[in-house]
């Protein structure tokens, strides 16, 4: 375990890059403004080591951070629909900031632009902030937590925990984008994916779900038996065009709140593949289809569909749609889970 200074927020407050490695090469750095991921170091099939994340080299992109590179998102991550939703009887206004629903929460007092607290142990960060009851239109008083750790095994585990003194919504998921050739690699067409889902949440203009559970099979979302991102991004398909390619949520197969990998991804030319293991019932596989064209680490551009993000979650919309999987927790549900990226 390192630290160094990574910037000063407006307010003056010192940020710091919190490096976490293992004996085989892999490494993280991460900050504590946003919880954010800024780097994966991983060598590939070779030996030779690259960042596998977008990011930026400064603090200063990150106060913006448009495409919520890294970010830790919370309470509620993707969207609600109406950003609105009734509990207990009672019904909470969200922000109203992607048309006329809520994404991410609030995007300036969401989780990713909070200034977190620090524990440092040698092979782990732990984040953790206080979120009070009303803030962002969420209730409850929250104690929040968010574990970085690097293994021996090559894995990057996330681990998160929260407290509620009120049943609140609490979806929290870490949003890197990830590019296993290096992050300035260009497009991400050649990556092959697998997802172990048979179904996915088929959605309405905004990115709200139906509320339906659909079966992938025939569809350019069936990626069960692994292919091309690429492949079939761009089909003639309503559901891709709403999004301009893949922003949907997948049901993840035999989901029932314990770990298991539903995920691989490979880059032929680097060798490298990265597993992902999740306790949650969703993913959110997103192609960076709308990364605007700007310049990240080390002075690359990045443009569209130059990362993909594996978003673990409850499911959008949950909030307003009983019969998906509750991301209601409280003083009788404390919201606890891990999300593990590995490379193998």
């Amino acid at each position: 375990m390192r630290k160094e200074l990574f910037g000063k927020t407006s307010e003056g407050k010192e940020v710091y890059r919190y490096w976490i490695e293992n004996s085989k090469g892999m490494k993280a750095g991460v900050i504590n403004f946003g919880a954010i991921l800024v780097n994966l170091i991983v060598p590939d099939q070779n030996g030779k080591a690259d960042d596998v994340v977008l990011g930026y080299d400064t603090l200063e992109p990150y106060l913006t951070n448009g495409s919520f590179f890294g970010a830790t998102v919370g309470p509620n991550a993707n969207r609600i629909g109406g950003a609105a939703f009734e509990l207990d009887k009672v019904r909470y206004q969200l922000d109203v900031n992607d048309g006329v629903n809520n994404l991410h929460s609030h995007m300036e007092k969401g989780y990713h632009k909070r200034l977190w607290n620090v524990t440092e142990d040698k092979d782990s960060v732990v984040f953790s902030i206080e979120d009070e009851d009303g803030n962002m239109g969420f209730p409850g008083n929250k104690k929040i937590s968010v574990t970085y750790s690097v293994t021996e095994d090559n894995e990057l585990k996330i681990h998160y925990q929260a407290d509620s003194d009120k049943n609140t919504i609490i979806n929290m998921t870490n949003h890197s984008y990830f590019n296993l050739a290096g992050h300035g690699s260009g497009k991400i067409y050649d990556h092959v994916l697998t997802l172990n889902a048979s179904s996915y949440t088929p959605i309405v203009p905004g990115a709200i779900p139906t509320g339906e559970i659909a079966d992938v099979a025939g569809t350019p979302f069936d990626f069960r038996s692994g292919k091309r991102v690429g492949q079939e991004i761009d089909a003639d398909n309503e559901q891709l065009k709403m999004t301009k390619g893949y922003d949907h949520n997948w049901a993840i197969d035999g989901a029932d709140g314990s770990l298991r990998k539903f995920a691989s991804v490979t880059e032929p030319v680097s060798g490298r593949t990265m597993e992902a293991y999740t306790d949650l019932p969703g993913v959110q596989f997103y192609a960076g289809n709308s990364i605007s064209e700007h310049v990240g680490k080390d002075g690359v551009t990045y443009g569209a569909r130059s990362g993909l993000c594996l978003e673990t979650q409850y499911y959008p919309d949950t909030a307003n749609k009983p019969q998906f999987p509750s991301a209601v927790f409280g003083p009788d549900r404390k919201y606890d889970s891990v999300t593990v990226y590995k490379f193998i």
